[in-house]
């Protein structure tokens, strides 16, 4: 039928556009939880509910049991919504699959019928065809703060500008954790007030100046003794790995050294630092703050590196990853600390 964006879908919803079959995909979870919640308040009462809408998860499914369910008339109202969560775990050949694409072809018009697919999986091509196919892909880091502070609205909080930033920087980009501190918050902040930079490091438990972001400031700052002190910190948090956080460092490094190639060629900064946003635009770089941000720091950090430093820097950080993931013997912090006092050394020598 159609392949929509995120955004689109939803002007669509605003201008009271129902699809009878959608299609979800893509690895962000909690975007389809927030527009399959959209397309159940278009197209249903809240009081029609009751009998009108069901979530079922695909593998509870079997061609009878999926015939049942998207072919039962609405009870007393206008329309019913059927959510199968996870097609992907049906088999390939699985008759269910015949009853889906039999359902398809003359879809009820009084039946909302909402398909969602796990993230790794590639799209159905005839599903896609057949359907409203939306494809949710990752936010870029600008769109996950607007996002962010429109969730925290929801609970009914506001969220200071510094504060939105610094939960970002504390959690990182994954929409999911977001969404459940911004509960925790929403249950221990007073509605009477704004929630600052402050209260994110009470409550989360991560203060100013201690993010994997910062960490990666102070090394290409080449402050040794901050970023090993530093280090101690994010590397005590839960989930937190060696390997993370040597990927955010390399993707800096490699930022900071094409920004210092350009300025040896001569380049104005001004224009470096717009030609780094434009590459971070391009490759679309994953765990980043805001593109400008970024592109903003890896300039400025250039100035204190030289081409051949950042060369040794990347071949080293290249060492200390592989070492993480090949030796049982030490442990993240002891590699990870060994790569900062090598960075060091250069530094002195």
């Amino acid at each position: 039928m159609a392949d929509l964006t995120l955004q689109k879908t939803y002007g669509a919803l605003r201008r009271h556009e129902i699809s009878p079959t959608y299609y979800l995909t893509g690895a962000a979870d909690v975007l389809k939880d927030e527009l399959v919640a959209a397309i159940t308040d278009a197209a249903l009462d809240p009081a029609d509910r009751d009998f009108n809408y069901d979530v079922r998860s695909a593998g509870d499914l079997n061609g009878e049991t999926l015939h049942a369910l998207i072919e039962t008339p609405p009870m007393l109202a206008e329309r019913r919504v059927v959510v199968v969560r996870g097609i992907d775990q049906w088999r390939k050949n699985a008759k269910v699959w015949e009853v889906l694409h039999r359902y398809l072809e003359n879809p009820s018009p009084t039946t909302v019928l909402i398909l969602t697919q796990s993230g790794d999986q590639k799209p159905s091509t005839a599903l896609s065809a057949r359907t409203t196919h939306v494809a949710i892909g990752e936010l870029k880091p600008a769109q996950i703060r607007r996002w962010l502070i429109r969730r925290a609205e929801r609970v009914s909080l506001h969220l200071e500008a510094d504060a939105a930033d610094h939960l970002i920087a504390a959690v990182g980009g994954e929409l999911s954790y977001l969404a459940s501190e911004v509960e925790k918050l929403a249950a221990a902040v007073p509605d009477d007030r704004a929630v600052s930079a402050a209260d994110i490091a009470t409550f989360v438990g991560v203060r100013r100046g201690e993010t994997m972001h910062d960490w990666v400031d102070t090394v290409l700052a080449r402050d040794a003794g901050r970023a090993i002190s530093v280090l101690d910190v994010v590397l005590a948090r839960a989930g937190v790995t060696g390997v993370q956080m040597l990927m955010s460092l390399g993707t800096a490094l490699v930022g900071t050294r094409l920004a210092r190639a350009m300025l040896d060629d001569g380049t104005p900064p001004t224009q470096v630092e717009r030609a780094v946003y434009r590459g971070i635009q391009a490759a679309r770089l994953p765990r980043l703050r805001r593109w400008g941000l970024e592109a903003s720091n890896w300039t400025k950090a250039a100035g204190h590196w030289t081409a051949r430093e950042l060369d040794s820097a990347l071949a080293a950080a290249y060492d200390a990853d592989r070492q993480l993931k090949s030796t049982t013997i030490s442990d993240d912090g002891g590699i990870v600390k060994n790569l900062l006092l090598r960075l060091a050394a250069r530094e002195a020598a």
